[in-house]
This record gives C-alpha cells, sequence and structure tokens, in this order.
C-alpha cells in the first residue's frame, strides 16, 4: 500500500518535514581517536551572530548517562554522556552542540571553537585490547575488559576433544562493517511549555524502548513527559534502534530554548558517529568422529565493543549469537567463551542479523574446514550432520519446533547443478581462470524482544485502525498487516488504516529487530482483530435485534442465521455511534526459527585477484508467506549486504592513530547492482506452530547466510592454487596478495 507513496516522491522522511521557526544543530566531534580534553573554548562561537547557544559537557550535568540495556551479566558500564566529558575516546566522540538559527551558521560557528588536546595512546584491535599493556580506554574497566561470558557445556565439549578422531581448529574474523541505510539519522524536537512534555521526531527504529531511556535514565522524567515519533524512514538495518547523543541534544536544547531544534547527519558524520556492526574474531575447535559425525564445537570469541556500550552493544554476541551457535547440525556438546573489548572505534550494536550471522559463519566455516581437512564432499558432510527430525533441542537449549534442513540442501544443491560444475571449472580454467562453487546452510533464530502489543479499533468513519509495536524502515509492513487485517475481517484493504512508530497513538512496542515483525506483531495483532471482533458481535447483535448466538460472521458482516438480516462489519461503528475496539498483548518469548541453504559460484581472475559472483542459489524457508513478494525483497537486499560483508566492505582503522581510514564512501566499498548475478530464490513453506500466522521471520536471513557461502565458494576456487585460509573482505587485493604468498 506504501508503494504508490515511495514510486511518486510522496515518502515523508523526517528532511521533508517543515517546522516554522525551527533552529539547527551541529555536532563538533572530536578529531582524536583517545585525548585528554585541555581546554575547550567556545566564547567566539556563542557571540557569532545567529548563534543561539553552544553546550558542553557542563551544561548538561544534570542529565544521567546514557544506559546499556543489553540482558548481560556480568557488565561493567562505564558512563557515557551525550557530550565527552574530560576525554574523547573514539574519532567522532561528540564534544560541543552548537544551535544557530541557519545549519551554514552553525557549522561556521563550530569552526570558532578553539578546543586542545593531549593525545592518549590508542587501540583499535579487540584482542589485542585485551593483552597485556594495552592502552586503558577506562577506569571501570581493568584489561579493557566489558564482559566476560561462558555458555554451554565446558566438560562434556572438553570430553568430545579427547576422543574425537578428528579436531579441525579456524581462527576467523567477521569484519566490522559501516551501516549505511540510504537515509541517515536525523531528527526534530520540540518543547511545549504548557504541559513541559519534550517531543521528538526522528529516523528511529524501536521508540518505545528509546522513549524509556530517555525518560528514566536521561531526563528522569515520566515517560508521558516524552514521546516519540518517526515518519517513513529510509532504511535502518539495525542501527537506528538505538539512543544516540544526538537524540538527547536535541530535546535539551529545544526544552532550553524554547524552540524546535533540528539536526540531519551528513554521510561522513554517520560514518563515525552512527553505530557499526560485526567485528568479532573467533576461534573454534569441531571434533568428529572417524565417519565424519560431528561431536562437539568450541567456540572463543572477543567481540569488539567499540569506546562505550551502546544500547544493546553486548547482546549480539553474548546473547543473540548463542542462540544460534550449532547452526542447523546436531551437535551433543557446545561451549563458548566471549568477551567484549573497550577499544578507540565507533560503538558497536546490532547489524542486521545481530549476532546470528557471526554464530552461522563459525560453524560454517569450521564444517568446511572439516569436510576438507577429511577429504570429504562439503555438501555431502553437511548433510550427515543435519537436524533431520523435530522436535529439537540443540546444545545451546534452543527448542526447534519444525524444519526441512536436509530437503533445504537437497534442493539447493540440484537447483545449482552442482553435480556438472567440475565442468565449468575446467571450461573456465581455459580461460585462465579460477572457478569455485562454495554451499552454506544457516539457521535464524527469530524473536528479538519478546512480549509485542497490538491494537485495533473500528472508527465511525468506516475504517479500521491497526496500530502495532513493531516498525518498519522499509520492509512493507503498511502493506502486510493490512493484508492480514483485511483477510481476516473481510474487509477492502484501503479500509485498514495502518499506525506506527508514534508513542502518542501506540500504546506499547518492542519495535523492529530480530525479524520479530510478522512473528510477534502479526500475531499480536491476529489477536487484536479476534478481540475486536467479538465486541463487533455484542454491537451487531444489538443493532440487529438479535442474540449474539444467532449470528454468523462471513464475507466481512454478520447476519441472523445466515438471513438476509445482515450488517455490514464496517457499518457497525457507524450505526452503533461509537468507535470500538481493544489493544491486546501477544505475551510471548517463544523463537521461530527460519533456515535455509544457499550455494554461491564465482570465477576468480588470478592476474588481478578479482572476484566475480557469477551463480547464486537460494532454498530458504520462512514458514507461511503473507505477501511472497515483499518477502523475496527481504531476502535480495539480505543476501546484497552479506555479499557486500564478504567481498568488498572493509572498516579499517589505522592502528597507531586510531583514524577511522574508511571514512567515506571514496574508501569503503559498498556493493552495487552490477556486483550480482539474478539470485535463484525458492522460498519452501513449512509453517510453525509458534503463532497463529504459522510465519518465522525473512528480515536478516540473507545476510545471515551469504557471507561463508561466498567465502566457500573463493576458498574453492583458491584451493588449487594452494590457498588455505582467508579472511574476509575477499578483496582482489587480498586474493591476489594471497596467491602470490601461495607461489601462484
Amino acid at each position: 500500500m506504501e508503494d504508490l507513496r515511495f514510486l511518486t516522491g510522496r515518502g515523508r522522511y523526517v528532511d521533508d518535514i517543515a517546522s516554522p521557526g525551527c533552529l539547527w544543530g551541529h555536532v563538533l566531534r572530536s578529531p582524536h581517536a583517545h585525548a585528554l580534553i585541555r581546554r575547550l573554548d567556545v566564547g567566539a562561537a556563542k557571540a557569532m551572530s545567529g548563534v543561539r547557544d553552544v553546550y558542553v559537557a557542563a551544561d548538561l550535568a544534570e542529565l544521567g548517562p546514557m544506559p546499556c540495556m543489553a540482558a548481560v551479566k556480568p557488565l561493567i558500564v562505564p558512563p557515557r554522556p551525550a557530550l565527552a566529558n574530560g576525554r574523547v575516546r573514539h574519532v567522532g566522540d561528540p564534544v560541543a552542540f552548537i544551535v544557530a538559527e541557519s545549519e551554514e551558521i552553525a557549522r561556521a560557528a563550530a569552526e570558532l571553537v578553539e578546543a586542545e588536546y593531549d593525545a592518549l595512546p590508542s587501540v583499535v584491535d579487540g584482542r589485542a585490547a585485551l593483552a597485556d599493556g594495552a592502552p586503558a580506554l577506562w577506569d571501570e574497566a581493568p584489561g579493557n575488559m566489558a564482559f566476560h561470558v561462558e555458555k554451554g557445556d565446558a566438560v562434556a565439549v572438553a570430553e568430545t576433544m579427547r576422543r574425537a578422531a578428528h579436531v579441525v581448529e579456524i581462527d576467523v574474523m567477521n569484519n566490522r562493517v559501516i551501516v549505511s541505510p540510504l537515509e541517515p539519522r536525523a531528527g526534530i524536537a520540540r518543547y511545549d511549555t504548557a504541559t513541559d512534555t519534550l517531543d521528538l521526531e526522528l529516523t528511529g527504529q524501536g521508540l518505545h524502548g528509546i522513549r524509556r531511556q530517555l525518560a528514566e535514565f536521561v531526563f528522569k522524567v515520566a515517560p508521558e513527559r516524552i514521546q516519540l515519533s518517526a515518519p517513513d524512514v529510509g532504511g535502518g538495518f539495525g542501527m537506528k534502534n538505538f539512543l544516540y547523543p544526538e537524540w538527547i541534544l536535541l530535546l535539551w536544547a529545544a526544552r532550553k530554548l524554547g524552540q524546535p531544534v533540528r539536526w540531519t547527519a551528513d554521510r561522513a558524520e554517520e560514518f563515525v558517529a552512527g553505530a557499526q556492526g560485526r567485528d568479532i574474531a573467533a576461534k573454534a575447535k569441531l571434533a568428529l568422529d572417524t565417519t565424519g559425525k560431528i561431536l562437539g564445537m568450541e567456540i572463543e570469541m572477543v567481540a569488539n565493543m567499540g569506546a562505550y556500550l551502546s544500547g544493546n552493544g553486548p547482546g549480539a554476541s553474548a546473547v543473540a549469537a548463542s542462540t544460534a551457535h550449532g547452526g542447523v547440525y546436531d551437535i551433543p556438546a557446545i561451549h563458548v567463551d566471549v568477551r567484549g573489548a573497550f577499544t578507540n572505534t565507533v560503538p558497536v550494536d546490532a547489524y542486521r542479523g545481530a549476532g546470528k550471522p557471526e554464530a552461522n559463519y563459525i560453524i560454517e566455516r569450521a564444517i568446511e574446514a572439516a569436510a576438507r581437512h577429511m577429504r570429504r564432499n562439503p555438501a555431502a558432510l553437511r548433510r550427515q550432520n543435519l537436524i533431520a527430525s523435530f522436535p529439537h533441542k540443540t546444545a545451546m537449549g534452543m527448542a526447534i519446533d519444525s524444519g526441512g534442513f536436509v530437503g533445504n540442501l537437497d534442493l539447493a544443491v540440484a537447483r545449482a547443478n552442482m553435480v556438472t560444475f567440475e565442468a565449468r571449472r575446467e571450461e573456465a580454467a581455459a580461460r585462465g581462470k579460477l572457478r569455485g562453487i562454495g554451499v552454506g546452510c544457516f539457521l535464524e533464530t527469530s524473536r528479538g524482544a519478546p512480549n509485542e502489543g497490538a491494537e485495533v479499533r473500528f472508527d465511525n468513519d468506516g475504517t479500521v485502525m491497526v496500530a502495532v509495536g513493531t516498525e518498519s524502515n522499509g520492509q512493507g509492513h503498511e502493506t502486510a498487516f493490512a493484508q492480514i487485517a483485511a483477510d481476516r475481517l473481510g474487509v477492502p484493504m484501503d479500509a485498514i488504516r495502518y499506525v506506527q512508530a508514534d508513542t502518542r497513538q501506540v500504546k506499547s512496542g518492542a519495535g523492529h529487530g530480530g525479524a520479530r515483525s510478522m512473528h510477534m506483531g502479526g500475531a499480536a495483532v491476529v489477536k487484536a482483530l479476534d478481540a475486536a471482533l467479538v465486541l463487533a458481535r455484542t454491537l451487531a447483535a444489538r443493532l440487529l435485534q438479535a442474540g449474539e448466538g444467532e449470528l454468523v460472521f462471513a464475507g466481512g458482516g454478520f447476519s441472523v442465521g445466515g438471513s438476509a438480516r445482515r450488517i455490514d462489519l464496517l457499518s457497525v461503528a457507524r450505526e452503533s455511534g461509537n468507535p470500538f475496539g481493544t489493544h491486546v498483548m501477544n505475551m510471548t518469548d517463544v523463537f521461530t526459527f527460519p533456515s535455509g541453504c544457499h550455494v554461491a559460484e564465482v570465477e576468480i581472475d588470478p592476474e588481478t585477484g578479482a572476484a566475480v559472483l557469477e551463480r547464486y542459489t537460494v532454498v530458504d524457508d520462512y514458514g507461511r508467506l503473507i505477501n511472497p513478494l515483499l518477502t523475496v525483497g527481504q531476502v535480495q537486499g539480505g543476501i546484497a549486504q552479506g555479499i557486500g560483508q564478504a567481498l568488498v566492505e572493509h572498516t579499517v582503522y589505522d592502528p597507531q592513530s586510531g583514524q577511522l581510514l574508511s571514512g567515506s564512501l571514496m574508501d569503503y566499498t559498498m556493493p552495487r547492482a552490477e556486483d550480482f548475478p539474478n539470485f535463484d530464490i525458492t522460498l519452501v513453506e513449512r509453517p510453525t506452530a509458534a503463532n497463529p500466522l504459522g510465519v518465522k521471520g525473512s528480515g536478516q536471513a540473507g545476510c545471515i547466510s551469504a557471507p561463508q557461502t561466498i567465502m566457500a565458494a573463493i576458498l574453492d576456487a583458491l584451493r588449487p592454487a594452494g590457498v588455505r585460509e582467508l579472511d574476509m573482505p575477499a578483496t582482489p587485493l587480498r586474493v591476489w596478495q594471497a596467491l602470490q604468498e601461495a607461489g601462484h
């Protein structure tokens, strides 16, 4: 339903919103990765014509620090103020906020701020930060360690390693990525003096959670005194779920000055201020018996958290990843050791998949290494170890209710025409090229935050409001939720008015994230629709002068025993004179388990190291499909991001200075349409009983599976040339260097 707006240029984003009398904010940021703030003189900037005020850390002393809400214990959370206080800890750390009558004046005033720093040693690598003698970021965090968490059964895993016929070890890096949605972060803050209420329109996801943090931890006011709303949001991929310093600064300034204040990040600013993703170094051991049956797995992870703990930063590596360790394989014993490290880099938080891509990457790289070690066909070794019967409880405690992992693999292998691959390899070799094929499976653990709310209300104007606590940033919720409501009520889709991302209109919500919208939000909508129909039946019985038990609901209306005495559902509210409806909570913490198998085929030019993705095959299971076209779009987008991480996306910090070397799109590569083949996508519907819709969640799956699939294909192509190991991204330079080192 939203497509027409977007295609005709009528999307409404924060930067489109007019706000008369609005001032502009600009953030002055640290040029140093680690330094003491010796002097910060804002006098000249304040005196500049058109500047309304300039704020530094001391001005915000009454505000509380930004919290970390991750369910990780024990967890060291050093204070993170909206403006750096005494010390900066990453390039881009905010040190002052200038508010002026125009954006140009605010930027010009920032040039007048006199800032002097005493540079300190910095560290940007997670493992290096935990090593003895590393520069210390926080007194509160000895050894730069934010957390140390262990999960699983260490004793059982040690025993499997002792008695295994084969133990395969890998050391892999899940490279850091810069999250780059089309729309950068932006916000407009207002203050209502009459009600003493703060209002923020923002490019956000998870608005109720952000409001809670602002109210409870930062401004220390009742939640109803802060209201948040988001118009259309041009992509987020997780990074817009969190509280940022800029949201605090905008609200603070609007209240202080009594005028609206707006801010829009530029792309360079987002590279050093928006949450980044991944950055997990992992070592793993896989134990197998003589037949190739996996006996156990041991995993050690170091998660680079950046300079501060973002809102859910530790959650991806320490919580979410643990739900997916072992992937689709029947592994009796798993032990995971995760350490979080503070470094002088931009804070890391959940990025599309949030821990599940990292977990799946580890097991898939490990099983690929095991296949090569045992001289087994990688697809065959995978098939031997796949979970084949359900329900199944994993070694990490996840109860998988249903799936078709063996069928997914068999169909993907067949559709990719793997049996004739060697002929394609030989043909490529005749042209001087290296060709490889790779298989990768994945298991998503879809739920995100537990529990979700929804409200359905029939209005007098003949429309039905559906308000949901999950929030779209490009997934098509306006269409999908309208489809669910229209189908269940038997009314036209254009009668559905979808409401989201507004704390005034939506009573509760856990927002977007974890591929939860249909599983959690859709189920909440179904419950609210059913509850509203109960109310409608009572009103219809009164209008038809019949008993409720006599009424039959069909075709969008109630009739008396199926007779001609009938009233249309949309007319019930009009004729009764009162809107009616209800808000319900879907109270559940149950996961669903999207899964699939992908096959990639690549060709590499050994002269340049350039890898071309020639074919990409997908067989995925997302349960019942509400809108297959939207689902395919989500899968395509996820695959594109996964391919980008595997082949080109590389966040690089200078190890000495801590400067972000890949600080713009001139230096940080993202894939383009020309980098992709036509994806062969098959969606297999295996409904789950975890929710009334039978859906499993599709938003994250593509980027969970693509990285390991691509890397398996690249290593398969390079193996004849003697290359055994390679980390993402497999850029032309890295591939060429690996070939040179192998003597090719």
